[in-house]
């Protein structure tokens, strides 16, 4: 069955005014809400930047039905892996059914800021990233766990209160090596849309097949979600203009490269032209045409579709979206 959630955006909003946006967001009938966990946002001028584990604490006792959880979280560098572990069991015990863990290597511009490392390589940060998981099923599944892996150590280490039901670990991954990760280790993909179709259709999908195929696993199984970024009105201008705070989506990995002040970030993206300011999203003021635009994922086997829109109204985006996209993508899709 097709899933459809809202992203709240942590770097745009207060955690408070983020908070009842997602609480109008379940209201309303999406079906899951996902928020990122940075520690600096991408724009400094009006940014915000909320903790995830209170975040979500908050959403979960306002919320009933919805799905919650992190699009995504780094249980590599700010946060020891048991940390993550003892917050996401908590969770998953409180609103059991209902908590997915998302996570992925990170980002320089969180991560060095906070805690002043020396930013490490790809291969490293992936590396990081499976000993991770590795080490928080094993804390949800085992009592006094004593571990000693390349980067991180547990001594007789418990986590007391464990959720009933595990809580689902799904990988974020741009590129094939973290792509067939997911499909090895993890119960679901994390994507965001907008890039060059190839990418999807001849990379990441196919290798989170062969991850899973390697590990004895039905990738059929892998629940594949992607964050698509929509920028949706009854104005298209109006839509194209929005994307505008979000530039910062359409710098290369070249052009950012290293960039770890948000000031710096929001300089990079504000030169940008608007015509490429919007060029990562699906701006439109015809329902159809959203539906249409959001095939092609959906066709890849994305069952999960999460709705990030860019706009200060995020109420009005909600309830227009949810009025006049959601029953078309139900009908067309299932």
């Amino acid at each position: 069955m097709l899933k459809l959630g809202y992203k709240a955006s942590a770097e745009q909003f207060a955690p408070k005014e983020l908070l009842d946006f997602s609480c109008l967001a379940e209201e309303v009938g999406f079906d899951s809400i996902f928020v990122s966990d940075h520690f600096q946002p991408w724009k400094h001028t009006d940014g915000h930047a909320p903790s995830a584990l209170v975040w979500l604490g908050a959403l979960g006792a306002r919320t009933r039905r919805a799905v919650i959880g992190t699009s995504v979280l780094t249980p590599t560098f700010r946060y020891h892996p048991s940390v993550v572990a003892q917050a996401f069991g908590t969770l998953g015990a409180m609103c059991p059914g209902r908590v997915v863990l998302g996570v992925g290597t990170g980002e320089s511009l969180n991560e060095v800021p906070s805690s002043g490392i020396k930013w490490p390589g790809a291969k490293e940060r992936r590396d990081r990233l499976r000993e991770s998981i590795n080490l928080i099923n094993r804390l949800w599944t085992e009592d006094r766990v004593s571990f000693e892996g390349q980067f991180y150590r547990t001594e007789s280490a418990t986590i007391y209160d464990k959720p009933k039901d595990k809580v689902p670990i799904w990988v974020a991954a741009s590129g094939p090596l973290a792509a067939a990760m997911a499909g090895y280790l993890a119960e679901g993909f994390i994507c965001t849309s907008g890039k060059a179709p190839a990418l999807y259709s001849e990379t990441l999908v196919p290798k989170v097949e062969e991850g899973a195929a390697r590990a004895g696993r039905n990738a059929a199984d892998i629940e594949r979600m992607i964050e698509v970024k929509v920028s949706f009105d009854s104005d298209a201008g109006e839509a194209k203009a929005l994307t505008r705070h979000w530039a910062a989506l359409a710098l290369s990995p070249e052009e950012k490269m290293g960039v770890e002040d948000p000031m710096e970030m929001e300089r990079l993206a504000d030169a940008l032209p608007l015509d490429r300011a919007a060029s990562r999203w699906i701006v439109s003021a015809d329902p159809d045409e959203q539906v249409e635009r959001i095939r092609p994922y959906v066709e890849l086997g994305f069952r999960h579709l999460v709705f990030h829109a860019p706009g200060p109204d995020q109420p009005r985006f909600l309830k227009l979206y949810a009025k006049e996209v959601m029953p078309r993508l139900r009908k067309a899709f299932g």
